[in-house]
C-alpha cells in the first residue's frame, strides 16, 4: 500500500509513540466494530486521521514543521485509513452470494 507523506508521518509517529498507538488502535477497532463495512469504517476513520493530523501540527514534531513548511491543506487520509483496518482487525467474513456474483 502505498501511503503520502502526510500519511507516512502519522504512522511512523504511531509507531514511535506506543500510547498514541494503543489509542488510535482502540479507536480503529471500535469505528469497525460500530460499522456495516469496512468501506464505511475507513470514511469515519479517515476525517479523524485528518483531525488529528491538524492537531498534531500545533504541538508535535514532525507535523509542527511540515504544516511550517506545507501549510495544512488538506490531505486524503484514505490509504491510512484503509491500511489500519486490514493492521488492527480481524477479516470481516464475506458476505453470502458475493462469490456466486463475481463468477456470474
Amino acid at each position: 500500500m502505498s501511503l503520502n507523506r502526510a500519511e507516512r508521518m502519522i504512522f511512523d509517529y504511531l509507531q514511535a509513540h506506543p500510547e498514541e498507538r494503543h489509542h488510535w488502535l482502540h479507536k480503529v477497532q471500535t469505528a469497525a466494530a460500530g460499522a456495516a463495512d469496512d468501506q464505511v469504517a475507513a470514511v469515519r476513520l479517515e476525517a479523524e486521521l485528518w483531525g488529528y493530523f491538524e492537531e498534531r501540527s500545533a504541538v508535535a514534531s514532525p507535523f509542527r514543521e511540515a504544516a511550517r513548511r506545507d501549510g495544512l491543506r488538506r490531505t486524503s487520509m484514505k490509504n491510512l485509513a484503509e491500511y489500519l483496518l486490514r493492521l488492527w482487525t480481524a477479516p470481516r467474513a464475506k458476505k453470502p452470494g458475493a462469490e456466486a456474483s463475481r463468477d456470474e
